[in-house]
């Protein structure tokens, strides 16, 4: 086979086959990709907000599976500026259907065009821009996009690899994408200049392109000099352009696709649903992360609220004690690995055990400030319920955060364990900054609540 990665890409869906679409080559690979991208568009279990965010991937899915249906093939051209991509799709259309000029950057969107000589016109050619021009950020992106979805790319050069172009071949590879190497403009070289650019070339790309997937061609060649003899026998020069040259690209693309069309369609199909796939996990992920941040922040006002108004000695530390486990207890939840009360006291232990000599601040302060109410009246209460609610969020901003990072790893500290998490969060956080802010929420929150 000539794509040596296609059944290593597709094996993860070959497990979850029936034995009859594993075992049924190419045409089975196509069913497989199907599959998996029918799942994705299907997944009940999708949260809407995640569903909302992937619109645009999700309709790249359904645009990907009405490709496989109808069977259609994608060729993409990909190059720096000026090497002659859009000339070398119109020698091989033999029509010209994609603009070319001598001035770079002439395609500045994706453009297609059937093949009408494969399958009726099921097979598409693809031009992209150029991945080095003026402004060419957004195009580069673009024709990356272009290239991702496409089922063969043709990364067309004019000469030997640039460092550009290099590291753009090596992200196409490492993506799993097919890639013949397009020696474009050879008219332009001497025999023995030729030889030694397509030795270098096999070369440069050893490892990345097999000898074999690098064709040369000329798509464009420049006017050539003609002695002609008039009517009166007289020699006169004629300049007319020489005939393209893409019989060997031609002859590749058909042997590729007669072989392994439907294998290759299968391969993009699969990697697409893969990557679509990662972009779920990854926007899942961070919406839990949201989510759980924006928990924490309630729990820490609330908390905070609670041992600050609370008028009763000692029984505020039962309530900042209660409400560090009701965080914990929803974080689970958020993260889809629910704790029971008594799982999340247990967790809760062992954050604050980790914590200790700060955590031993944290309540000396609230046992401080807490027999302070019993004895003080009117400002007094103020200032210690303020300074002790700030304390209380600090706090509880602490655990929420190593609670949240338990739950990220799917109940697991690390191979570092409590200990260390607990002390990244420390380092991490600015203290004063934190209980500056918390006090001044607090303080706001109290007196708002003394004008009732």
């Amino acid at each position: 086979m000539i794509w040596k990665r296609v059944l290593d890409v597709l094996l993860p869906w070959r497990k979850n086959a029936s034995p009859e679409a594993a075992a049924a080559g190419p045409a089975g690979h196509v069913d497989l990709a199907r599959e998996s991208l029918q799942s994705l568009l299907a997944d009940r279990n999708l949260p809407g907000p995640v569903r909302r965010g992937l619109a645009a991937e999700l309709a790249g899915v359904q645009a990907m599976l009405d490709k496989l249906e109808h069977g259609h093939i994608h060729i993409a051209v990909f190059g720096r500026v000026g090497v002659g991509k859009s000339a070398l799709l119109n020698a091989l259309l033999h029509e010209t259907r994609f603009s070319t000029s001598p001035l770079h950057g002439e395609t500045r969107e994706p453009q297609s065009a059937a093949w009408q000589e494969w399958d009726d016109g099921g097979l598409f050619l693809i031009d992209t821009p150029g991945i080095n021009d003026i402004d060419g950020e957004e195009r580069e992106r673009q024709a990356r996009a272009v290239a991702a979805r496409a089922d063969l790319v043709l990364f067309v050069v004019d000469g030997d690899l640039s460092g550009t172009e290099m590291q753009a071949l090596r992200v196409l590879i490492a993506a799993h994408r097919p890639v013949l190497l397009v020696f474009n403009k050879i008219d332009r070289y001497t025999d023995s200049d030729r030889a030694l650019l397509l030795d270098h070339l096999k070369l440069r790309g050893a490892g990345l392109i097999p000898p074999d997937h690098i064709v040369c061609t000329a798509a464009e060649p420049a006017e050539r000099i003609y002695l002609e003899a008039d009517a009166h026998g007289r020699e006169i020069e004629t300049r007319r352009p020489a005939a393209a040259d893409v019989e060997s690209l031609r002859s590749a693309l058909w042997s590729i696709l007669e072989a392994e069309g439907k294998t290759l369609m299968a391969l993009n199909a699969t990697l697409f649903a893969g990557s679509v796939s990662d972009a779920i996990g990854q926007r899942i992920v961070a919406i839990k992360k949201e989510l759980a941040d924006r928990l924490i922040r309630k729990y820490c006002v609330a908390k905070g609220l609670v041992v600050g108004l609370n008028p009763v000695p000692i029984s505020d530390l039962i309530a900042a004690g209660l409400a560090d486990v009701g965080l914990v207890f929803h974080l689970g939840r958020i993260y889809g690995l629910p704790v029971t009360t008594a799982e999340a006291g247990g967790l809760l232990r062992t954050i604050a055990a980790q914590m200790a000599l700060v955590m031993g601040t944290v309540w000396a302060v609230h046992f401080v400030a807490s027999a302070m109410k019993g004895g003080t009246a009117g400002l007094s209460t103020f200032v210690t319920g303020t300074a002790q609610g700030a304390v209380a969020y600090y706090s509880a901003y602490v655990v929420g955060r190593a609670a949240q990072s338990y739950f990220a790893l799917g109940r697991s500290w690390g191979p570092n364990g409590p200990k260390r998490v607990v002390q990244e969060i420390l380092e991490s956080l600015d203290r004063e900054s934190l209980l500056g802010d918390a006090r001044e929420q607090i303080a706001q929150r109290l007196r708002y609540s003394g004008t009732d």
